[in-house]
């Protein structure tokens, strides 16, 4: 059975939505900026088995996001956008850093440290984890952009899937401005925890739909045919 497999890199998209709405349920609600120490080990020490099994597939998440973002790269180098591809690289790796720190956080938290009495530390670690989450919004919004704006000088998406990429990217970058305090914006808030990731969430997924349905371009194996083909005759 021939697996294509460029196809299946670029449905990695929809597969790192599927992981990561699993997984954050599995996880559960991590407690506030400045929980007491009774709720933090209550969450991390007391549901720990929960924890790692969904640090494990936010891991397989993560995985697909980086094939995604790769296939993304590809189709745009492919429409001889480069500049955005590389665009899309360096974002997606940075996200990806910032994902891998706050996955290692909570698996670590869970493993032992809450359970360990150090309650300053576990206290800090948690609140240090809704920080890189608001860092976050950064190279994700980049992503956003680079795939948006590639795409639209590609001619695959529409001025109007344009204009609603553009308002994703606005969306997630405002994440980076929650440092309220409390309330809708602070950095465990509605819009920090709820609202910016289920915009990028649905791009991620709405684009890797369609590049799925698109046919990969199979001008590699042909330039490698023509010289083959002169040859012969």
């Amino acid at each position: 059975m021939n697996v294509d497999w460029e196809r299946l890199w670029r449905s990695a998209g929809i597969q790192f939505v599927i992981f990561f709405v699993v997984a954050y349920f599995i996880y559960g609600n991590q407690p506030r900026v400045g929980a007491s120490t009774d709720t933090l080990v209550s969450f991390y020490d007391g549901d720990s088995t929960q924890i790692l099994i969904a640090t494990v597939i936010f891991a397989y998440a993560v995985l697909n996001l980086l094939w995604f973002a790769a296939a993304l790269t590809s189709a745009l180098r492919d429409a001889g956008l480069g500049g955005w591809g590389a665009a899309a690289t360096a974002s997606s790796a940075a996200l990806g850093a910032v994902l891998w720190v706050l996955i290692a956080v909570g698996a670590a938290l869970a493993y032992s440290i809450a359970g360990s009495g150090n309650d300053t530390f576990t206290s800090g670690l948690n609140d240090a984890a809704w920080v890189f989450g608001v860092l976050a919004s950064f190279p994700a919004a980049m992503l956003i952009m680079a795939g948006t704006f590639g795409l639209w000088r590609a001619g695959i998406i529409s001025n109007a899937s344009f204009g609603v990429g553009v308002l994703a990217v606005v969306l997630v970058l405002l994440r980076g401005t929650t440092w309220a305090s409390s309330g809708i914006w602070a950095p465990d808030g509605a819009y920090a925890r709820i609202i910016s990731p289920i915009v990028g969430l649905v791009w991620v997924a709405v684009i890797s739909g369609l590049l799925y349905l698109q046919k990969p371009s199979t001008r590699p194996s042909q330039a490698v045919a023509g010289p083959t083909a002169s040859r012969a005759t």
